[in-house]
């Protein structure tokens, strides 16, 4: 059977004996509504555990629209209009509302990227801004510990509006709701403080209230104000499907759990080589995002067996402290030691990736040099095919096979024999 995994702006394709191919994961088959624009419209008129926008907002304040960077797939140019329009409807004028992209310990972005994202006609009617780390205001410290310190534009502002997809996190649970103020908005020692907590085994992928992490990031936005939210919810090929709108928690946990009838897969039985792709650009950019499908994959394949991570990561590892760590570690272990010991925003990308080493080969088909990505513990691999008829050599023809196309949104869990 032939299978294709997005790469960039293009693809990959393999093939896989269909004896061997015990499963292909896409989303689950839900009822559908509206979708797109209209589905945004549907979910503004609709608002969960909240007024309508309009009825929240008042001539002369000034509005923060808190949004996604080039990094992620949140399509902004898509919510923005219906947005516009209930904003207006409430009396607040186009000079007095800032979309703010929400950079988080991300690189900032050129004017083309703010354009493209905002779309044409938020780009010309309102202010389009990177978030600032350097000029923030603070609000203290959540009870955790964790330093409330915002950007200054979102921070003074009189309503703060935060948009996002929502997503499985491989340890803030999910991502959306007020994941947009931490680590969005915020500086970098207050995402370290947050992260921080990703080693507790309670920080992982489709856990909420019982993950601690999520905790902090909602206490952190409940003590900035968050006024209204509208996440979205993306089909594999990231049209909406969904939106949710309204209370910061309220609508979020609605979304998150549309989220689950779409996404979380049971499995019978953990497979011997699990190939999975983010599903291509922009998710793929770098390995600091790609990561994300690696460990979803973990979740899926057996302990020695192997995972084919397909990711263009054109723009290379994606940040400086994660390259750091990759590149000047002597072994994959010492980065678990490592974060062990001293807990770096940056570093615990490369401590993940070291962690699924410790249970599985992991074979990386990028636009990276063979020689870098074996310095950085990888099996390079120069496509998908060659990756998977290596595995089969590994591990004998007989090995079983799960594709994960779209990793980063698709959950498996194995069930758990009773």
């Amino acid at each position: 059977m032939k299978l294709r995994f997005g790469f960039g702006t293009g693809f990959q394709e393999v093939e896989v004996p269909e004896q061997n191919l015990i499963g292909e994961l896409h989303a689950n088959e839900v009822p559908r509504g509206l979708v797109g624009e209209a589905e945004v419209v549907r979910a503004l008129e609709n608002p969960i555990g909240s007024p309508r926008l309009r009825d929240i907002v008042h001539p002369g304040e000034t509005v923060a629209i808190i949004t996604s960077d080039v990094t992620r797939p949140m399509p902004t140019y898509k919510v923005m209009p219906a947005l516009l329009d209930e904003l207006y409807a409430g009396g607040v004028r186009p000079e007095d509302i800032t979309l703010v992209f929400a950079l988080g310990s991300h690189r900032k972005q050129t004017d083309e990227e703010h354009r493209r994202l905002a779309g044409e006609r938020a780009w010309n009617e309102i202010k389009c801004v990177d978030s600032d780390p350097e000029d923030c205001v603070s609000y203290g410290i959540t009870s955790r510990g964790t330093p409330v310190d915002i950007t200054r534009v979102v921070a003074e502002a009189d309503r703060r509006i935060c948009l996002g997809n929502i997503e499985y996190h491989y340890f803030a649970g999910y991502s959306g709701g007020a994941k947009a103020i931490m680590p969005g908005v915020s500086t970098r020692a207050a995402i370290q403080a947050n992260h921080s907590r990703m080693v507790l085994p309670e920080c992982c992928a489709g856990a909420l209230e019982t993950n601690p992490l999520r905790m902090d990031i909602e206490e952190a936005g409940a003590t900035v104000g968050i006024d209204f939210i509208v996440n979205v919810v993306l089909s594999e090929h990231k049209e909406i499907l969904r939106a949710v709108a309204g209370d910061a928690t309220k609508a979020h946990r609605e979304g998150c759990r549309f989220l689950d009838t779409l996404y979380r897969k049971e499995l019978d039985a953990p497979a011997d080589i699990v190939l999975v792709s983010q599903g291509g650009a922009p998710k793929d950019l770098n390995l600091y995002q790609t990561q994300k499908a690696l460990d979803n994959a973990k979740h899926a394949v057996r302990d020695g067996g192997v995972i084919i991570l397909i990711g263009s990561c054109r723009e290379g590892l994606g940040e400086r402290t994660f390259e750091q760590w990759m590149t000047s570690a002597p072994t994959a272990h010492s980065l678990i030691e490592r974060i062990e010991r001293e807990f770096r925003l940056g570093g615990h990308k490369a401590a993940a990736i070291a962690m699924v080493l410790e249970k599985a080969e992991v074979d990386l088909v990028s636009e990276l040099d063979d020689d870098f990505v074996r310095s950085i513990f990888l099996t390079p691999q120069p496509s998908a095919q060659a990756a998977l008829d290596h595995a089969f050599e590994k591990l004998g023809r007989d090995a079983t096979v799960l594709a994960m196309p779209y990793g980063g949104s698709t959950l498996p869990t194995v069930r758990k024999k009773v």
